[in-house]
């Protein structure tokens, strides 16, 4: 592909069809772009908005094809993809993240060499092909591909643990040390064509059971705790030669040092506050970088608390949404999900201003309404 940005009126494929993928769809035609995307389910959540829905797996080449054949330019929701899939797309049409940094990052352990390599401060691990490979206890153990949201993972306290979690090992682990960390942040960052890079206020995260549950931002750290972790996550992007937004996981320690837990080379569920903070999201930043388009601004327009809704709050039905109605600066987004399970990202609110310090603090409370508990 040339230098030249795409030009309005082309087309951007999406590989993948979640609310990651719709939400850089909505971003895309809002910059006057044609778009299309690639899921197994025909009412996906992206597939419902683009002008071209592609119905195959992700993990089949001939469905890229097909994506490829409809698109001028490519990207993708997610990391998780089969290198076959990815390098078929990227010979048919230009694809941003390229194979070459995927490749590094969907793998725990390649992550992890690849961050020793250059030196990037992280806990210490190893690989583990059995509980006989896991050094010591309490220790957190990683599948190396396809964990996500708590998936694929455990936290083992003894070798009795270890056992009762035998099935985890029947794919290839890493061991990670458990970090006692202050904070647990992340770095919103894109990085143009050109090399060009802008970064997002830092985001502070709450887990729960592995998944995100809420984050605000700008994160309550220290102006040079910010400034360093932006630096790094500008420095593992050029290490990587990244192309779109990257989200780097930290842990932010009592001392003041910083810890990359993980890498995330796309739109990141930490940064969907951007989209009603800030005058560009993340999704149309990632729009921008790929494209060959300058970036665009990343200040916020007041403190955002966002925080995520997840299946169980379906247990008893719709959840009582009048309850938002009240909530000064409150964005409700719902993905359009067919059916929800525990667990299951279906949705997410976006508090901003004055108000969103109040929801971090009751947020739990909120939720536990919505779901008529």
């Amino acid at each position: 592909m040339s230098d030249a940005a795409l030009a309005a009126g082309r087309t951007l494929g999406i590989l993948g069809g979640g609310q990651l993928g719709r939400l850089l769809a909505e971003a895309a035609r809002a910059l006057g772009y044609k778009t299309a995307a690639l899921d197994a389910a025909a009412d996906a959540p992206a597939l419902q908005f683009v002008d071209m829905p592609v119905v195959g797996s992700v993990d089949d080449p001939a469905a890229a094809r097909r994506l490829a054949e409809v698109s001028d330019l490519l990207t993708l929701e997610w990391e998780l993809i089969a290198s076959s899939v990815l390098e078929e797309a990227a010979r048919l049409r230009p694809l941003y993240p390229a194979p070459s940094v995927l490749a590094v990052i969907r793998d725990r352990k390649t992550q992890r060499d690849f961050l020793t390599r250059h030196g990037f401060a992280q806990t210490q691990w190893g690989s583990a092909q059995s509980a006989a490979d896991v050094p010591y206890y309490p220790v957190i153990v990683k599948r190396r591909t396809h964990g996500y949201d708590g998936k694929g993972q455990a936290r083992l306290s003894s070798a009795a643990d270890a056992a009762a979690q035998k099935a985890l090992f029947d794919a290839p682990c890493v061991w990670e040390k458990i970090v006692p960390f202050e904070k647990e942040i992340s770095v919103i960052l894109a990085r143009g064509r050109d090399g060009q890079t802008a970064a997002y206020p830092l985001a502070e995260n709450l887990h729960r059971g592995g998944i995100l549950h809420a984050t605000r931002a700008p994160a309550r750290v220290s102006e040079e705790t910010a400034a360093k972790a932006v630096a790094l996550a500008r420095a593992v992007a050029e290490a990587l030669g990244h192309v779109g937004v990257l989200a780097v996981e930290l842990f932010a320690l009592p001392d003041g040092g910083l810890l990359v837990n993980e890498i995330a080379p796309r739109v990141h569920n930490s940064g969907h506050y951007t989209l009603n903070a800030c005058a560009c999201s993340q999704f149309e930043q990632h729009v921008r970088a790929v494209a060959g388009l300058p970036l665009g601004p990343t200040e916020m327009k007041g403190p955002a608390v966002m925080v995520n809704l997840l299946g169980e709050l379906w247990a008893k039905g719709e959840p009582d949404w009048s309850l938002l109605d009240g909530v000064p600066g409150l964005n409700l987004r719902l993905y359009g999900k067919s059916s929800a399970r525990p667990g299951r990202k279906m949705g997410h609110y976006v508090v901003v201003g004055d108000a969103a310090e109040d929801e971090w603090n009751r947020a739990d409370e909120r939720l536990a309404a919505l779901a008529r508990l």
